[in-house]
């Protein structure tokens, strides 16, 4: 049974620069601008990262966006928590999924990497996966095909004009689900959210 969580640092992961922006695997970073209060973090460059605070109430949230690039993106998140003094199970990680389908999204706590490297990343810098993820689903190329040079590829090409709305709604859903985790726990949303198909 996990215990009543409190988010504390959420990290949003992807591949920093324009050149980046649209890629599937830079599903995490794209949840940022859905947020409701987006327009109220303000962003700095610091823990190799874009980092942002929010008070709340008596207490703060961290945001950060990784500079470091996706596959050493723990790297960054370990700056943030060890500066503030935040363990991995109070860090929240937004990543894209290859093994959800498009218009899917799932909290999860701990559990395996599924050959994602910046989770791979997290679990060495922290020397345990014990951290809360929110996954959003890019699918898999089709047809399926499971060779990393076709992965590598098709999580760094850009969502497609079909697929944006898809996305967007997905986006816009798993965002909501954020807040609630950080008010409610994110425990309390495993049933709801432990595959949601959205739309």
């Amino acid at each position: 049974m996990i215990e009543r969580s409190k988010i504390v640092l959420i990290a949003f992961l992807g591949n920093p620069g324009p050149e980046y922006a649209g890629n599937r695997h830079n599903a995490g970073r794209l949840l940022v601008e859905h947020l409701p209060f987006a327009p109220s973090l303000s962003w700095q460059k610091k823990y190799k990262g874009l980092y942002a605070p929010l008070e709340d109430g008596s207490s703060r949230l961290h945001f950060l966006m990784p500079e470091t690039y996706m596959n050493l993106s723990g790297e960054s998140v370990r700056a943030a928590a060890s500066f503030f003094k935040i363990p991995p199970a109070q860090i929240l990680v937004v990543h894209d999924e290859l093994e959800l389908s498009l218009g899917t999204a799932a909290f999860k706590f701990s559990g395996g990497l599924g050959g994602h490297n910046g989770l791979r990343s997290m679990k060495a810098c922290f020397g345990t996966p014990d951290f809360w993820r929110l996954r959003i689903g890019i699918g898999r190329p089709e047809p399926a095909d499971r060779r990393s040079d076709d992965v590598s590829g098709w999580v760094l090409s850009d969502f497609s004009a079909a697929e944006r709305p898809a996305l967007e709604q997905v986006l816009e859903a798993a965002a909501a689900a954020l807040v609630r985790a950080l008010v409610e726990g994110p425990e309390t949303l495993l049933p709801e959210w432990n595959k949601k198909k959205v739309g």
